[in-house]
């Protein structure tokens, strides 16, 4: 099945909300209401335009039909969350890689901007994702290591980094050098 990958687009909302409610609600028993979530009420103005407008959120199309989505926000410093990370129960798994396509195109995105780290927060009992994240090398991290700017969510209690460029600032000369590597440890 050929599944496609665009950037947001207004026309799609109604769907977004139809895919990303009943996962939160019916399947992860999280109760939570269209009307508290802003990120998800209007997800173009929402996330390109947060912060610089460094920002975007994506959407998994499978044969016109939105099956897939992820969000990516902002906070400063060259930090970035990863938010709205949802793939319909259909559409899950290997067989159609939608979550990894998804994340490619967020990462992708970052290092366009020159965004250097992206973090995210997830429940203990998702195991999957928790793995789906582990295996593409985000790591896990304590609450207390987040950004100040990090939006932590009330029902989030593991917290993951993954490291997308290193920026290493050195001064020589009174001259500021900014060296950018990609996915390499300091």
């Amino acid at each position: 099945m050929n599944i496609e990958i665009l950037a947001y687009q207004n026309r799609y909302r109604e769907a977004l909300i139809n895919l990303v409610l009943p996962i939160q609600q019916l399947e992860f028993n999280v109760p939570i209401t269209l009307a508290e979530q802003p990120d998800l009420q209007d997800a173009g103005n929402f996330f390109h335009h947060f912060h610089l407008g460094k920002g975007g959120f994506w959407l998994a199309l499978a044969k016109g039909e939105v099956v897939g989505s992820v969000g990516l926000l902002n906070i400063g410093n060259g930090q970035a969350c990863l938010r709205k990370m949802f793939v319909h129960k259909d559409f899950r798994g290997k067989e159609f890689g939608i979550a990894q396509k998804l994340l490619d195109t967020l990462t992708d995105f970052m290092k366009e901007e020159g965004l250097s780290d992206v973090f995210l927060g997830t429940r203990a009992d998702l195991y999957a994702a928790r793995r789906f994240y582990e295996k593409n090398g985000f790591d896990l991290i304590e609450k207390e290591n987040l950004p100040v700017n990090f939006p932590i969510m009330g029902v989030d209690s593991h917290f993951y980094r993954k490291r997308i460029y290193n920026i290493i600032v050195s001064v020589r000369d009174k001259i500021n050098t900014v060296i950018i590597s990609p996915e390499r440890p300091i």
